[in-house]
């Protein structure tokens, strides 16, 4: 055991097997005391409790103690639970419009999940955000290793917090972290069915704009551009012939294919892909990173702060996560959220130099044995990303041999269309499609989907805006 581990070792037997919980009061950047109920901690996984995962989980602004728990798994894979937390679905958010590299001010977001629903926020696997392994070995993960840690994560959570145990359960994710949603629950349903305690209150799981099966969701981008009028006819009819319809890692001998798709590649690489009506800027965070087009889907496949770029007089409009670099690097906000000391180098908010495998090719096998089961699944997409585009989940759905319950049709937001909805049964499981329309209203149409999703008289304003 070399010192770094020896230290790791001490720091475990100091924090009691690796299993902590504060509640936090107060944060860097918020004046006064925090308005929601914020607790982060450590809790151990591993066959030897080497991997300790770090969380954030938000009690629900509502009625904590009957609203749903979901458990939400962030893309990458290796993007921490912060960044869901302060740009996606959390109550609170950084004040992107007066940042001037200092300590970012932190406010209210008015569209968080945690209106109607408590969330647990995780850094998965370990090496993602403030999570760290005691042993070298441990920081090699894979999607089977990951759906266990999780599975196992949730276990002691519960155990710890067994106020919620009987709360409805939902796990929930986006992006990459869409194949661990499906993993992590049937992971629940078969620990159920065995028996094991506690036994999870698993209603279903919602995935938005996630990864189901590589060889559908990466295959139907040049059908989407296409259908977005991104690029031509000619050049869709010339790839689909000489192709055959599998636009995803041709054969490199098909010479004819590779020649049609070029033009296609040079009408969108000028585009940002995860949100086709932005303008392409360079991030504004240290070391960005950069998932290739034909490898996976983008790190920043998810919703984000609008910035001005550097001249405030063109009117560009950039996405950054310079803030939480900022913020989460700082000795005073890792103090006040109870991050332990020396665990972690700098914080990154992806970290993309994880020993990962993605052995898990494709989950479609789960959906279809859940399929089978009395659940209930939300599936949404933003309309405008062609990185993870709405086409690859209707395809995949047709082939679970679903019955339609409600036709396409719009839904609405305050008399505005705000996407289209689909939704199928069979027997008890039903699955819910939604697209999610435009940049502005992104973040309030997604609370009202999950305020539909979860239940009761919200199905009315969901069905007639």
């Amino acid at each position: 055991m070399n010192w770094i581990q020896l230290h790791a070792f001490l720091l475990l037997l100091l924090f009691n097997n690796g299993t902590s919980q504060s509640i936090i009061g107060a944060l860097p950047g918020y004046s006064g005391t925090l308005p929601i109920k914020l607790e982060t901690g450590y809790i151990a996984v591993g066959e030897n409790d080497e991997r300790q995962l770090f969380y954030y989980f938000v009690e629900s602004e509502d009625n904590p103690n009957v609203d749903p728990l979901l458990f939400w798994i962030t893309g990458g894979p290796g993007c921490s639970g912060l960044s869901s937390l302060v740009y996606e679905i959390g109550p609170l958010a950084f004040d992107i419009a007066d940042f001037d590299g200092s300590l970012p001010s932190i406010l209210r977001n008015p569209y968080s999940w945690t209106k109607v629903a408590n969330i647990i926020f995780i850094d998965w696997p370990v090496g993602t955000g403030f999570s760290y392994s005691i042993t070298s070995k441990g920081y090699s993960s894979s999607d089977t290793k990951s759906a266990k840690d999780n599975y196992t994560f949730l276990r002691k959570w519960l155990l710890i917090h067994p106020m919620f145990i009987k709360n409805r359960l939902y796990i929930a994710g986006e992006s990459y972290g869409g194949k661990v949603v499906a993993m992590v629950a049937m992971e629940i349903l078969l620990g159920n069915e065995a028996g094991l305690h506690p036994r999870m209150s698993l209603q279903g799981y919602i995935i938005g704009n996630g990864l189901t099966d590589p060889n559908i969701d990466y295959n139907e981008r040049i059908p989407y551009a296409h259908r977005m009028a991104l690029i031509s006819d000619g050049y869709f009819d010339l790839a689909k012939v000489s192709c055959d319809g599998k636009y995803d890692n041709p054969d490199p001998n098909n010479l004819q294919c590779l020649l049609a798709l070029q033009p296609i590649q040079e009408c969108v690489n000028q585009l940002n892909k995860v949100q086709i009506l932005e303008p392409k800027c360079e991030y504004i965070a240290p070391k960005p990173d950069d998932f290739g087009w034909d490898q996976t889907f983008s790190e920043d496949n998810s919703v984000g702060p609008l910035v001005l770029s550097a001249s405030k007089q063109d009117r560009m409009w950039c996405r950054t996560y310079a803030t939480s670099y900022v913020w989460a690097n700082d000795p005073s906000v890792q103090e006040a959220l109870h991050v332990r000391k020396g665990t972690i180098g700098d914080w990154r908010r992806c970290n993309q130099s994880l020993s990962y495998d993605g052995n898990q090719q494709s989950v479609l096998h789960y959906h279809k044995i859940f399929s089978k089961k009395g659940c209930s699944v939300l599936i949404y997409n933003g309309d405008h990303d062609m990185a993870a585009p709405y086409m690859g989940p209707l395809k995949w759905i047709r082939s679970l041999n679903l019955t339609v319950d409600d036709d396409w049709r719009p839904w609405h937001v305050n008399g505005q269309v705000a996407g289209y909805t689909l939704k199928y049964k069979k027997s008890e499981f039903e699955l819910t499609f939604v697209t999610v329309k435009g940049i502005q209203l992104l973040s309030t149409n997604l609370k009202n989907v999950l305020q539909c999703y979860i239940g009761g008289s919200q199905y009315v304003l969901y069905r007639y805006g």
